[in-house]
């Protein structure tokens, strides 16, 4: 491989050049960052190919943990947070302001007000070795990518024709912004008790070179909300269109569903209940509703969600992080990277979400191998899946679902602590 041969030319040096051809292999390079060791390493797959101290946030500006991905690089750019303070060769890691960026104090202690100092060489360095879309993970301890092998991890061994969108339902994916809902479809087959996302032509798959990000997640309002929509829907009620938004006619349609059925739901207050999302399943024929789903984005825009069950839904999944850094498309392999993050669920985090314990996904076995093979994905998903993958493709496991931080222009930001 190319980048391997110019990443032997000593560039765990801080002042090495990288040469030019090597940002179209960029795409396997991984960031990380510890706040512990107040340093920076970069990998390509297992290998270490450069380092660097640098200089976290201090006190009352602490960066925050988590993954993130570069959004935006600039030779220069100016603070729009503390009195336009130069960030020379900056990439940015959220819209809310935290970067990796240039500076002339780089003390090996948290010093910045958020975002990650490196010297000025090296600064410079990594700039050129990166693209937008290259993860970067930030977290107190080092941690070192490894590699693993698990059946509920995506291969291209079985890609499937897409089917055709002649007479479906739409569904809104994940919206580029509040303004501008994604609309996707969802199949309704007898063979497949639970609804299959798939996209409009509006935003039809790039060719499988270009990364995908994955996000498997436990379900929220909104999933439960766009669910009842759509089903309504079908029934003849006019809940208006699925945006997981409880508007007037989606209110209006839950009281008339729920007035067919007074026995049923005598002596639920609530609007939104799982007892209501189970009678609107079992009342379409669907069977069971899921309780997780899974989220695709690739160049930073949505390209369509699909259900996902996830096992003992009161145990934690934890936080895990997949990258795909060789695909084999002849023999049907795949080499993906994994890590654990700490996880850090507050007692409020916990409650709302269902879970009783989180010690089962940090200290019983191996956790990440535990977290996949809780999770059950359909096949037409997965088929679909496997023919979008590629080199630099991402996965996160999570249970705390889509952050503040991920948004229109942004891959999965998941945020471990703040």
């Amino acid at each position: 491989m190319f980048s391997r041969l110019v990443f032997g030319l000593g560039l765990l040096s801080a002042t090495a050049l990288v040469h030019p051809a090597l940002a179209a292999d960029a795409r396997t390079l991984q960031i990380f960052v510890s706040k512990n060791k107040q340093s920076l390493v970069v990998y390509d797959g297992t290998e270490v190919v450069a380092t660097s101290k640098v200089s976290t946030g201090k006190d009352g500006h602490t960066t925050p943990s988590g993954i993130f991905s570069v959004l935006e690089k600039q030779k220069y750019h100016e603070s729009n947070l503390y009195s336009a303070a130069p960030m020379p060769f900056m990439q940015r890691l959220t819209w809310s302001g935290i970067a990796l960026h240039e500076s002339n104090s780089v003390p090996r202690y948290p010093a910045s007000h958020g975002c990650v100092r490196m010297p000025g060489a090296f600064a410079k360095m990594l700039y050129r070795m990166t693209e937008p879309g290259i993860p970067v993970i930030i977290s107190d301890d080092e941690l070192v990518p490894q590699p693993i092998d698990h059946p509920n991890l995506f291969r291209p061994d079985a890609p499937a024709a897409m089917p055709l969108l002649s007479d479906v339902e739409l569904r809104p994916s994940i919206p580029d912004s509040p303004q501008k809902p994604v609309q996707v479809a969802m199949n309704d087959t007898a063979a497949m008790p639970m609804p299959m996302v798939q996209p409009l032509a509006t935003h039809e798959a790039e060719p499988p070179s270009e990364p995908i990000s994955m996000l498997i997640t436990r379900r929220t309002l909104r999933e439960t909300v766009i669910d009842i929509q759509t089903l309504l829907n079908q029934l003849g009620f006019s809940a208006g269109d699925p945006d997981g938004v409880l508007g007037p006619s989606t209110v209006q349609a839950i009281n008339a569903f729920k007035t067919l059925r007074p026995t049923e739901f005598a002596g639920d207050r609530s609007l939104v209940s799982d007892a209501l999302l189970k009678s609107v399943y079992a009342a379409t024929g669907k069977g069971e509703p899921p309780n997780g789903v899974i989220m695709v984005r690739q160049a930073f825009k949505p390209i369509f969600e699909a259900p996902v069950t996830i096992a003992d839904p009161g145990l934690a999944l934890g936080t895990h992080f997949f990258t795909l850094h060789a695909v084999d498309g002849q023999a049907g392999t795949a080499d993906w990277l994994g890590i654990t993050l700490e996880n850090n669920l507050s007692r409020e985090t916990m409650k709302r979400l269902g879970i009783a314990s989180q010690e089962s996904s940090i200290v019983m076995g191996k956790p990440i191998a535990l977290s996949l093979s809780r999770i059950t994905i359909p096949d037409e998903t997965r088929r679909r899946i496997d023919a979008l993958i590629s080199p630099g493709s991402t996965l996160t496991i999570s249970d705390t679902g889509l952050g503040r931080e991920t948004g229109e222009g942004t891959d999965f930001i998941t945020i471990t602590r703040g």
